[in-house]
């Protein structure tokens, strides 16, 4: 069964903006954290943003300024609005939830792609 679905990517200019949403079960969304990863063709899949049942975050530093990760503990969404989008951000985005750093277990969406061209 589908437990994590993202939603919003699309076509976008460099300089716009998007905001993309992981809906999740609500036992997944218990889980501790919540993430958004991004693969781009070649590349090996990386950490883009990370929230905890806490509220802390975690940027990489390539985004940080211009991507910020939120909850919406209700719906069990996370969102992660992107502004000033960079070609370089072309990437299909993924959700994640996990229960602690370094677990193997873990619950992944099915990704939703993000291109940035003019």
């Amino acid at each position: 069964q589908v437990q994590l679905v993202e939603s919003g990517g699309g076509l976008v200019q460099p300089g716009g903006s998007l905001r993309l949403s992981c809906a999740a079960s609500k036992s997944i969304f218990s889980l501790n954290y919540m993430g958004w990863y991004r693969q781009a063709p070649g590349k090996e899949r990386e950490l883009v943003a990370i929230s905890s049942k806490s509220g802390s975050t975690n940027y990489a530093d390539s985004v940080k300024g211009r991507f910020t990760i939120s909850r919406d503990n209700a719906k069990n969404t996370v969102y992660l609005q992107m502004n000033s989008l960079r070609p370089e951000d072309t990437a299909i985005y993924y959700c994640k939830s996990f229960p602690v750093w370094g677990s193997s277990l873990a619950y992944w969406g099915q990704g939703t792609q993000v291109t940035v061209s003019s």
